[in-house]
């Protein structure tokens, strides 16, 4: 069975730029309601790829401002 991953992204700015975009599309998919939603959605998308402050940068852009 083939992997349902989409095909890597040759430029770093890029690749996060675009784990971003998915991380907001889930949340608000989501309709998260909790931070801690939030936080989980996005370990989930970005898999070990990035580094911890790169992660809360993350959660921070994607997390809704009620949240914040």
């Amino acid at each position: 069975m083939r992997e349902n991953r989409l095909p890597p992204v040759p430029n770093s700015t890029a690749r996060l730029h675009q784990l971003q975009l998915i991380a907001a599309a889930r949340v608000s998919a989501a309709r998260s309601t909790s931070r801690q939603q939030v936080t989980d959605i996005v370990r989930v998308t970005v898999d070990d790829e990035v580094d911890t402050s790169t992660f809360r940068a993350i959660v921070d852009a994607v997390a809704p401002t009620t949240l914040r």
